[in-house]
């Protein structure tokens, strides 16, 4: 590891060390509650805040499943806290795809490499850089901050913001707003237009088992209650629906703010088709999808087994989830049945309000070309679990990024990397971030 950062190293030195140390820590998680687990980068972490005098608990909830958590005074300790959550967890890999070894944490290129340069060791990183300037040079933040690093996030946060939303509502006391990650990047589009996308609102998950269970027989004989062929069909059916468009309110938002044009259910699509690299990641939030995903059935060629299943990746935009699951149980047909193996709130809140302001204009005051637009994410974050206490959030992890770089694609990519010049731009927005929090 790197050590500690004492002396009178800056934010902006120190934050690639500290990413590069995260990175070298294999944080792992499969879903199986197997791997490494989250307990070393937990300690690491809490080192590296009680060096700055920040009391942080190191919270398990199975073993190796570790959370950090620590609370900072600020000037009006009366006033409602602010939560700056990042995870610690990291999607598996295969090393031999890689152009550099994913726990190598290596600067190359004018990047740091490695699993969780982009999610989300880099936020990690800045968040404990600008914590620990700001404690040693006597800044506290205008009201108390509660930081929050948890275990799990990758596989839905059982073991991390779920756990502690449920078990130590305590530690949020007071807090009403966070911010997170997956937001305040930005992406350069036609007009030589900069925008920093900012999380509004997050699509909700449904991760469904499909069963047919049929009449098992001999493969040689006629069976008209085959359960390969009932799933199959209800498969064909989900895998090829295809989603009305519908505008929420944050995707109404981001065509008017990042475009000033408004846009309806028919010009949406026509729209998007227009933004490039970002056509996916928007396309994705103007309806509900489900994706066949996995298929599993029988044990020999020559037997028709009497149950086959299947996993769909249902995501249902905030609003929509009741129109959803109509949908999806007619695709199903009668023959076929559904369960949850995740399913999870879609949340959405309005582009406005002081926390806003202060995002937008610590962009502007480091990037005099930044526009500050929201969007609809169309995976899912720690925030929906904090949503549950009553905490309205926003994804806002600030990155300026080369105009060529796909920064949304490395996201459980192949050669995730974060450049230098970024980590530092992100370091100097949350500290202007936070001053005026």
């Amino acid at each position: 590891m790197g050590g500690a950062f004492m002396g009178e190293i800056r934010a902006e030195d120190e934050v690639v060390g500290l990413c590069r140390d995260l990175i070298r820590i294999d944080t792992t998680n499969s879903g199986d509650n197997a791997g490494p687990g989250e307990r070393v980068a937990a300690e690491y972490v809490a080192e590296r805040l009680g060096e700055v005098g920040v009391e942080a608990r190191v919270l398990e909830s199975s073993e190796r499943r570790a959370n950090v958590v620590a609370r900072i005074e600020g000037v009006d300790p009366s006033r409602e806290a602010l939560l700056l959550h990042g995870h610690l967890d990291v999607v598996p890999f295969d090393a031999g795809d890689w152009k550099l070894h994913p726990l190598s944490g290596e600067v190359a290129d004018g990047c740091v490499w490695g699993r969780g340069a982009v999610d989300m060791k880099d936020m990690d990183a800045m968040i404990l850089a600008v914590v620990r300037q700001r404690l040693r040079e006597g800044r506290r933040p205008p009201r108390d901050v509660v930081l929050v690093f948890t275990a799990d996030e990758e596989a839905g946060g059982e073991y991390g913001a779920q756990w502690l939303a449920e078990e130590h509502k305590e530690l949020f006391e007071g807090c009403t707003e966070a911010i997170g990650e997956v937001g305040g990047f930005s992406v350069s589009v036609e007009e030589g237009r900069r925008l920093y996308l900012i999380e509004a609102a997050e699509k909700g998950i449904a991760w469904m088992r499909l069963t047919a269970a049929g009449r098992a027989g001999h493969g040689s004989m006629l069976n008209s209650e085959n359960a390969v062929t009932e799933l199959a069909e209800a498969v064909g059916r989900i895998g090829r629906y295809e989603w009305p468009v519908r505008i929420t309110p944050t995707v109404r938002a981001f065509f008017k703010d990042a475009f000033d044009i408004e846009v309806d259910a028919v010009d949406a699509a026509t729209a998007v088709a227009k933004l490039g690299p970002l056509a996916r990641m928007i396309g994705a939030t103007l309806r509900n999808t489900a994706n066949p995903t996995m298929l599993a059935a029988g044990y020999k060629a020559n037997v028709i087994p009497q149950v086959a299943t299947a996993h769909v990746d249902g995501r249902f935009l905030p609003g929509y989830e009741e129109e959803f699951f109509a949908t999806i149980d007619e695709l199903l047909g009668p023959h076929v049945t559904r369960e949850f193996l995740y399913h999870d709130v879609a949340i959405e809140t309005a582009f406005e309000g002081g926390l806003v302001r202060a995002m937008a204009d610590a962009l502007l005051a480091e990037d005099p070309e930044a526009r500050a637009v929201p969007y609809t994410l169309s995976g899912g974050t720690d925030l929906k679990a904090f949503s549950r206490l009553g905490i309205r959030g926003f994804g806002f992890a600030p990155l300026r990024l080369p105009a060529d770089l796909d920064f949304s694609g490395m996201f459980h990519g192949v050669d995730e990397r974060v450049p230098v010049d970024s980590l530092r731009f992100g370091v100097r927005v949350l500290d202007r971030f936070l001053d005026a929090c």
